[in-house]
């Protein structure tokens, strides 16, 4: 069953057996109570903190490439569920027509600009997709039981070529 927790104006979160689901628009604050709430959630369900901290990270990662693809103030659903295999994290936003592209440039490259969230989502998801949704696309991510961040942090840039 979902549990309402602390709703307010373009943030409305519910809680249940498997996780958490965020109804948002995206600016500074939210993005900072949903990366919260993860931890919250997650905490309290057993997962390990580096497991924690990867939802966290790729959740960050969606939601920010979400933002490129659509402008600030973008309504998203952000959904993390716990199932045997691993915590999906899935974003939804309003765009159908700006999908993620993989660049063809190494992450490891000082010149590349941007391109290194997905490199990202590859390392800690293996598998990602998206699925167009009669609203919209839906980035799905699967992180695997034990998968842990890679010690070299990459930073992330647009992911999303211009339209």
């Amino acid at each position: 069953m979902d549990t309402p927790t602390a709703a307010k104006l373009g943030f409305y979160p519910a809680t249940h057996d498997r996780g958490l689901i965020v109804h948002m628009n995206v600016w500074s604050e939210s993005l900072q109570a949903v990366r919260g709430l993860i931890k919250q959630v997650l905490g309290e369900k057993g997962v390990d903190s580096e497991n924690v901290e990867s939802v966290r990270l790729v959740a960050s990662e969606l939601i920010a490439n979400a933002v490129k693809a659509c402008g600030h103030w973008v309504p998203v659903v952000v959904e993390v569920e716990m199932t045997s295999t691993g915590i999906w994290i899935k974003v939804h936003d309003p765009n159908p027509h700006r999908l993620p592209v993989r660049s063809r440039i190494p992450p490891n490259d000082p010149e590349a600009e941007s391109g290194r969230g997905l490199w990202l989502l590859d390392a800690l998801a293996p598998g990602w997709d998206v699925a167009l949704t009669p609203v919209g696309k839906q980035v799905r991510c699967l992180i695997p039981r034990q998968v842990t961040i890679p010690q070299q942090r990459a930073v992330s840039g647009s992911d999303f070529p211009d339209v």
